[in-house]
């Protein structure tokens, strides 16, 4: 749906086709752990305490999810929703951050980052798979292991009288590229040109999309996809070194050019949002948070930065939030990093962005110029200088909040 012509994802396509699809999504970050703490809070992560990636290893560990953030699950009880998140976490392995401490009323899923095999489940050696808050040890890819929790959860709460709210989420496509063989048989069948790099990508993929399309049929056999409101998102660009194609985008996962944080959305509501519709407007993954707060009609009293595009979903006009200043944050460790911290802002067309700690700061009208090719950070310093005075003031913002736990014990929720 996006332009990719050697995949085939008939799934993703078909919500894409059946509700809203969105040009101009971005996620909070391009890695992981930020943008689900965006999500979650409706957020900026580093106002959170996630402004990089939280790992098992406390030497290179980037974030503390700040246990007072109010969650999106915590928002849905409110309005008496049963909550659930299957999937992958990546919030946090200490007690107090354990998806049943953070709002969920179900777990069935991974607590850490990436799993080092999709059929082993385990990450440097640690088993992070929990239902609740027992470690469990499943057999099976973890791809079809979420999607049929998820089918049972959902198969489970259609029984019952108060709504739900499922937050499910794949490791696919984090590497490993490790999709089952007969996926990469059948893509390169079709496809006997590709690469096998690409070709495993491109399996893992469809193998995800095939389960995505499982689970909606779970919802449609229940009865409860006429009633259900879904949303179909990613965390970050493509990673280019694994065979990801961001299309005419610059950039890939880790960077802050267009192809680390343009992501595909869309957003489907039988009855309520027109099939076949598509969006410009400026979105972001803080902005679910207050939207799916409108729909399930509970009030936000506290502060976030995301702001609801329901009217949006709903065919009401709506102001695309280009004044809106956007920031986008990633710490990271490593030789290359040494734990400093990379930016970006962008405000209407104009995007500030510095893309390695050791290089300097670029800028770019992407109205203009959306391959960010033609840096007019020389030629244009009065704009330079607007977006740094925007950027510093959310970075002294940003530095009040605690990013780590002064204290590293352990167990991991589940060991206790």
């Amino acid at each position: 749906s996006y332009g990719a012509e050697d995949m085939e994802t008939p799934a993703i396509d078909t919500l894409m086709e059946a509700g809203m699809r969105f040009d101009r999504a971005y996620a909070n970050c391009p890695v992981c752990s930020p943008s689900r703490a965006s999500l979650l809070t409706g957020r900026y992560p580093d106002l959170v305490g996630v402004p990089g990636v939280i790992r098992d290893m406390p030497h290179n560990n980037w974030g503390y999810f700040d246990p007072d953030a109010v969650t999106l699950p915590e928002m849905m009880n409110e309005a008496g929703y049963h909550t659930a998140l299957v999937g992958k976490w990546h919030l946090g392995l200490r007690p107090e951050n354990h998806p049943m401490r953070r709002g969920f009323d179900h777990f069935h899923g991974f607590l850490g980052d990436m799993m080092d095999d999709y059929y082993h489940h385990r990450r440097h050696g640690h088993n992070f798979m929990r239902k609740g808050m027992k470690t469990i040890d499943p057999e099976g890819h973890a791809t079809d292991l979420f999607t049929d929790w998820s089918i049972d959860y959902i198969r489970n709460r259609a029984k019952k009288d108060n709504p739900f709210f499922l937050y499910l989420a794949y490791n696919a496509p984090h590497t490993p590229i490790q999709p089952p063989k007969d996926w990469v048989k059948k893509v390169k069948r079709r496809e006997p040109e590709m690469s096998d790099k690409r070709a495993k990508l491109v399996a893992l993929i469809e193998h995800m999309d095939h389960g995505i399309g499982k689970v909606v049929d779970a919802l449609k056999a229940t009865g409860e996809y006429k009633e259900t409101l879904l949303i179909f998102t990613s965390d970050n660009g493509g990673l280019m070194r694994v065979g990801a194609d961001n299309g005419p985008l610059r950039g890939q996962k880790q960077e802050m050019y267009e192809g680390g944080i343009r992501v595909p959305t869309c957003a489907v509501w039988p009855g309520e949002i027109e099939p076949g519709t598509r969006s410009d407007r400026i979105i972001t993954t803080m902005d679910l948070y207050p939207t799916a707060c409108d729909v399930a009609g509970v009030k936000i009293d506290h502060t976030i930065d995301g702001r609801s595009f329901l009217p949006t979903l709903m065919g009401e006009a709506q102001p695309k939030l280009d004044e809106r200043p956007l920031f986008w944050v990633r710490r990271e460790g490593g030789n290359r990093y040494m734990g400093q911290t990379i930016w970006a802002v962008r405000h209407g067309p104009w995007k500030l962005l510095q893309n390695r700690p050791e290089e300097a700061f670029e800028l770019y009208n992407l109205e203009s110029d959306p391959k960010e090719e033609n840096d007019l950070s020389r030629k244009n310093r009065g704009k330079f200088n607007q977006l740094a005075r925007l950027l510093r003031a959310h970075i002294q913002k940003s530095g009040q909040i605690p990013w780590q736990k002064p204290d590293g014990s352990k167990p991991y929720p589940g060991d206790e």
